[in-house]
């Protein structure tokens, strides 16, 4: 009979820990402005544990899940006529891990932050109120110094089997709860970027001639420094990261490749390094500034070599890219950009145009453009590749102690 009963018994707790594994969804979201305090809902399919801190500059509520399916349509996180909340954004942060980032409107006391279950169904809670700058400010620092605010390092991604063979790396910007640019149809940058970055790594496999790593390849947030990291610890020939942004000016339109510089070669250019720049706040961690690399003269050598290459890469593509799209009236730009600043790798930013331009979105969201598109950056990277082989092959004339980057 015991026997019989823990057979019995064996089905209906694996049935629990399933139903403990399943996947949790967010389907709809909304705010409920009350007199007092305003409160961010999420109907969810079950009820995943839930934290919450508040970060500052710019004030900002911090809210981490395990993983969660965001279903919502586009456009929400939006919040229009919230006097506490300006706006929010979700998505996933680390592996096994979501956040939902809500923007503030002044300082706010977390009165609540919890899943639980209501008439409808499960759902998530966020219930703040108005609260002293001072109260937010040691709120802050409290959190601070209980909690590290970074997500945990991935694992190096390094090439499995040993090849003389160069490494590019593609790194689709955003991604996860930083959702980049939107336009005003729904199309997010992280996701346009990112088909991009896949159809490019598949022209550039198919010479042979490179291997090819994408920084993310899924919808997934990565720090600026990490993705700097993956590409220098895979010993990258060339590292391109992929965007597209939105103006208030609906007629400007086309590509733009940037290269970085210590000062911002104009200031459209000096604005998206700005904007770029500050892409790890929209997943809730807190800007730092750069680490100063203290380098002797081989360093400086490296570096200037390093970014001289990377003008030479940008040129080459600008010049292919002309045969497929539209360029900016000043398609060669420079400024600041954290993700471009590897020592030893040459580094490009490729905007590939505009959200907010209609014809611009019209490519962009096109699969004929692009994989035409693609066909011709993945030309530059070779033309690129075979010249730097060419270069090694040649007898060298540079002085002993100028190593170049790998």
């Amino acid at each position: 009979m015991a026997a019989a009963f823990l057979m019995a018994l064996g089905p209906l707790t694996r049935s629990a820990a399933d139903e403990q594994r399943k996947e949790i969804s967010a389907l709809t979201a909304r705010i409920e402005a009350l007199p007092d305090r305003s409160r961010l809902l999420f109907d969810l399919t079950g009820l995943p544990p839930v934290t919450a801190h508040p970060v500052a500059n710019p004030p900002r509520i911090i809210v981490d899940l395990p993983e969660v399916l965001f279903r919502m349509e586009a456009n929400a996180g939006l919040s229009p006529g919230d006097k506490l909340i300006k706006s929010y954004r979700y998505g996933t942060f680390a592996p096994g891990r979501s956040r939902v980032v809500i923007d503030l409107a002044g300082p706010a006391k977390i009165l609540k932050a919890d899943s639980e279950v209501a008439v409808g169904g499960p759902r998530l809670v966020i219930e703040l109120a108005p609260t002293s700058a001072g109260h937010f400010a040691s709120t802050v620092a409290e959190q601070a110094r209980l909690q590290p605010a970074e997500p945990p390092k991935l694992p190096a991604t390094a090439a499995k089997a040993p090849t003389d063979k160069p490494m590019v790396v593609i790194d689709p910007g955003h991604g996860g709860v930083d959702m980049g640019a939107t336009s005003k149809h729904g199309e997010m940058e992280k996701d346009v970027v990112l088909e991009f970055a896949r159809a490019l790594r598949d022209k550039i496999q198919e010479t042979g001639r490179a291997r090819v790593l994408l920084t993310r390849d899924h919808d997934m947030f990565l720090p600026l420094g990490e993705r700097v990291r993956i590409g220098r610890e895979n010993n990258a020939s060339l590292f391109i990261s992929v965007h597209a942004d939105t103006l208030s000016a609906s007629r400007v339109e086309g590509a733009t490749v940037y290269t970085v510089s210590e000062r911002a070669s104009d200031a459209e250019a000096a604005r998206m390094a700005e904007k770029e720049n500050l892409a790890d706040q929209a997943a809730g961690l807190e800007s730092k500034a750069d680490a100063e690399e203290v380098g002797d003269i081989l360093f400086e050598l490296t570096r200037r070599e390093t970014r001289g290459y990377s003008r030479q890469f940008s040129h080459s593509l600008i010049s292919f890219w002309k045969e497929v799209g539209a360029l900016n009236k000043n398609p060669s730009r420079s400024a600041g950009f954290v993700v471009l600043k590897a020592f030893d790798v040459p580094s490009v930013l490729l905007e590939l145009g505009y959200l907010s331009s209609e014809r611009d979105l019209s490519r962009l969201t096109s699969q004929d453009w692009r994989e035409r598109a693609a066909q011709k950056t993945a030309e530059a990277v070779d033309a690129f590749i075979s010249a730097r082989s060419r270069e090694a092959r040649a007898p060298a004339e540079a002085p002993s102690g100028a190593a170049r980057p790998q």
